[in-house]
């Protein structure tokens, strides 16, 4: 099943994908990344360079889900720092997904405490990208559907990430991200239903 949301304009603010960010394929994969995160761990920065390219669609997503747009790219980089600065803490690479996943949730958790009692500014500010409003309303919507399903829409319609993809870098199983996919697409199929009868929004899914 291929999940596609389309929308007018689409998410043209989401990252590009990159050839080195292929899911792993079975078994075979998990020797590769524990070689990787030995290397890093020894201060091997290509090898670091290979993390952030294998991972950074899953931390946008998860920031994405949580804080300001505004904010995410410069969060998603303190987020791969902090994971450099603490990897020798990860006793099992093959956790090195879930683990990474949780240092996203606990930055974005800090940003909103740090900033609690500072002057906010707006949601969009001026100087950036133009997002067209029924872009960050369908946002909006995604970001208020449970944990689960909303990080596994954004990785998959946002960033782009295959099924395989996301099970591989989420430690998630296939069945799990094909539940949440599913579950997730449904309500947010429903909440967006306003909008697509309007012409302003729709989604999309194919079958195979």
């Amino acid at each position: 099943m291929d999940l596609v949301l389309e929308l007018k304009p689409p998410l043209a603010w989401a990252p590009k994908r990159s050839s080195a960010e292929a899911a792993p394929k079975g078994d075979s994969a998990k020797p590769a990344l524990a070689d990787t995160i030995r290397a890093v761990a020894e201060g091997d920065r290509d090898a670091f360079s290979q993390l952030y390219a294998a991972y950074v669609r899953m931390v946008h997503a998860i920031l994405l889900g949580r804080v300001p747009r505004r904010d995410v790219d410069d969060l998603v980089q303190e987020v791969f720092l902090s994971a450099y600065v603490r990897l020798r803490e990860l006793r099992d690479p093959a956790a090195f997904g879930g683990w990474l996943a949780t240092i996203a949730r606990n930055r974005a958790t800090d940003y909103f405490r740090q900033t609690r009692e500072q002057v906010e500014l707006p949601e969009e500010i001026p100087g950036g990208e133009a997002i067209a409003d029924e872009t960050m309303a369908v946002l909006d919507v995604i970001r208020k559907l449970p944990e689960a399903y909303r990080e596994t829409l954004l990785m998959r319609l946002v960033e782009g990430m295959t099924g395989a993809e996301i099970a591989a870098r989420s430690g998630l199983t296939p069945a799990s991200v094909r539940v949440n996919l599913h579950r997730g697409m449904k309500l947010l199929r429903e909440k967006l239903a306003p909008w697509s009868d309007n012409g302003r929004a729709a989604v999309r899914v194919d079958h195979e």
